[in-house]
């Protein structure tokens, strides 16, 4: 916790005001938690731990008609699709794309980021035997402008 205190750190220095979407692990805690009955109010909120007074913490977010998520049961473009709204969400570590569905009267795209962590670290050790991780970043501008910035491996 300590080590994770201290990266998150440099990250609150860099962006004082955030907004971060939760992923499934980061509500690992607080599924354990409710699961052993701990009431809700002994059960400190993200900014708390973490020092991040003033980062939102949630699980979507929209700016310029674009949905923010982390992603879980399918697709940045099965979400785009189900929705009708460009998406773009992390999750599935291996991947990274933006795919753009043109129809007479909308046009959306889902964007996969991958993730910003490698096989090698300690947070992603579960996923050592898995395929090689998709790592980088994905820019959106405006809404209407969605590109993936790779990292070279």
């Amino acid at each position: 916790m300590d080590r994770a205190i201290n990266s998150i750190s440099k990250w609150v220095e860099a962006f004082p005001i955030a907004d971060v979407c939760i992923g499934n692990h980061d509500r690992i805690i607080m599924r354990k938690a409710f699961d052993s009955q701990i009431p809700k109010r002994w059960i400190k909120d993200y900014n708390d731990v973490l020092g991040t007074p003033n980062w939102t913490w949630g699980e979507r977010f929209v700016y310029d008609e674009v949905q923010y998520i982390h992603g879980e049961g399918g697709t940045a473009r099965t979400k785009a699709k189900n929705d009708m709204m460009s998406s773009v969400q992390g999750h599935i570590h291996t991947q990274a794309y933006v795919e753009w569905m043109v129809g007479r009267k909308f046009k959306v795209f889902g964007m996969q980021v991958g993730c910003g962590i490698d096989s090698t670290s300690y947070a992603a050790a579960y996923a050592k035997n898995f395929k090689k991780q998709a790592i980088g970043c994905g820019v959106v501008i405006g809404g209407h402008t969605a590109t993936n910035i790779m990292m070279e491996l």
